[in-house]
């Protein structure tokens, strides 16, 4: 299945990064430029050096100026986020161009990609909530704690995998149908951001 394809990317990528464990660190996409392995990989490696921004700028003793460059890199990041999301949804979109949608078709709440994103995530508060779990200078309570969460957050893997492989055999068979809207972010383009184009 294809989610099964993304679990095994996204936990490759995230024990990757781990290895250095530092935000500066390049990234190493071991597949083919046109696979779409690439942007999978390249998707999650966005996520998890975000990831690990969130966790700096919440330092209460970060440096002020530090804290802007990094609110800055975030930014950028989620639009390279965004930007990976609609390559994966075009990817679909050439791979269904042929199906033609049956007359009842309808539209699902989230394309593939968008959910595909979540999933994402969902592998990295997985790796972290392990982390957690059995982190040697925890308190058995917060242990424990953590592991319960960890089997909520596989729980959720699980059945937001099925819910995608889903969607793509509706889409496959022309159950449902595609329509990607473009995310268009106002925050970093100065003719959309007031901010910006009223400092011009």
């Amino acid at each position: 299945m294809f989610t099964e394809l993304c679990n095994k990317i996204f936990d490759q990528s995230i024990a990757d990064y781990h290895v250095h464990n530092s935000v500066d660190q390049p990234i190493l996409n071991p597949y083919e430029k046109t696979a779409i392995e690439h942007l999978l990989y390249l998707k999650n490696w966005i996520d998890t050096v975000q990831w690990h921004l969130e966790d700096i700028i919440r330092d209460p003793l970060i440096d002020p100026v530090k804290a802007l460059e990094i609110k800055r890199w975030i930014d950028r990041s989620n639009q390279e986020r965004t930007d990976v999301v609609e390559y994966i949804d075009s990817y679909f979109l050439e791979k269904y161009k042929e199906v033609a949608p049956l007359p009842d078709a309808t539209l699902n709440t989230e394309s593939p990609a968008w959910a595909i994103d979540r999933l994402s995530i969902l592998a990295l508060k997985i790796y972290h909530m392990r982390e957690e779990a059995t982190r040697p200078d925890a308190t058995e309570e917060h242990r424990a704690a953590c592991q319960r969460k960890l089997g909520i957050l596989l729980e959720q893997r699980k059945d937001l995998g099925s819910a995608i492989t889903l969607l793509l055999e509706d889409i496959s068979k022309g159950r449902k149908y595609m329509k990607v809207y473009k995310q268009m972010k106002m925050y970093n383009d100065p003719s959309l951001n007031p901010v910006l184009y009223k400092g011009q």
